[in-house]
């Protein structure tokens, strides 16, 4: 479910990243979409990077330790 969950973010992160770029091509940056697309990305970035640590944290996932 957490994998589930971390996919979703990153989707949804990659989404409003082309949304923004969408909204700036087509609007030239005269509206406030393009802001409200980014501002949105860095929100969901930062709930991915919250889950992460939370996962980490508690153990959920664990990391590499050989590279």
């Amino acid at each position: 479910m957490l994998k589930v969950a971390i996919v979703v973010l990153l989707f949804a992160v990659v989404v409003s990243l082309f949304s923004g770029l969408f909204f700036l091509i087509h609007d030239g940056g005269k509206t406030r979409r393009v802001v409200n697309s980014l501002a949105v990305r860095v929100a969901l970035s930062v709930m991915l990077l919250v889950l992460l640590l939370i996962a980490l944290w508690s153990g959920s996932i664990t990391l590499n330790p050989t590279p």
